[in-house]
């Protein structure tokens, strides 16, 4: 069975992900905790580290067993085809997510176009090509996921 990237509406992704085990439909919502402010406290609270997105495993043929579930509006598609996650990938996901966090990263000669491999947080041993360069920023691209990630630094 392969994983499949589900498009959710805004702020839905633990809803459909809560729904879809109800159903017996393998799915990963990855979760971090950050810490938000309000004008009177802060609190620590639990968001998915991929907005509106949600990882299911299921055959090719039950697919459309997710549009059952409210708030699922469709597949992630890459190249014109439904986009398959390894196993490999989801499982990275996982082990980085356990991982505790490193407060102390140093960061040294960094240019565009330069391929790095990252060695710390949610996307441990994962590839990515720096496309942009900042005084408080990176903007990187990790092609395996086929998205950008944004890493800020003080």
């Amino acid at each position: 069975m392969n994983w499949y990237v589900v498009y959710t509406k805004p702020k839905w992704e633990k809803k459909v992900a809560d729904k879809l085990s109800q159903l017996g439909i393998e799915c990963y919502c990855p979760i971090v905790t950050q810490v938000r402010q309000w004008s009177d406290r802060k609190k620590k609270v639990e968001v998915p580290l991929f907005n509106s997105y949600v990882f299911v495993q299921l055959t090719d043929a039950d697919r459309n067993s997710v549009f059952q579930v409210p708030g699922v509006v469709r597949y992630l598609f890459w190249l014109g085809k439904p986009a398959i996650v390894k196993d490999q990938e989801i499982e990275n996901i996982k082990k980085s997510l356990k991982a505790p966090n490193i407060s102390d990263v140093s960061v040294s000669e960094i240019q565009v176009g330069d391929k790095i491999k990252l060695e710390s947080g949610a996307f441990t041993n994962q590839s990515a090509i720096v496309q942009e360069v900042s005084n408080n920023y990176y903007i990187l691209v990790l092609e395996t996921l086929g998205c950008v990630l944004k890493i800020k630094y003080k």
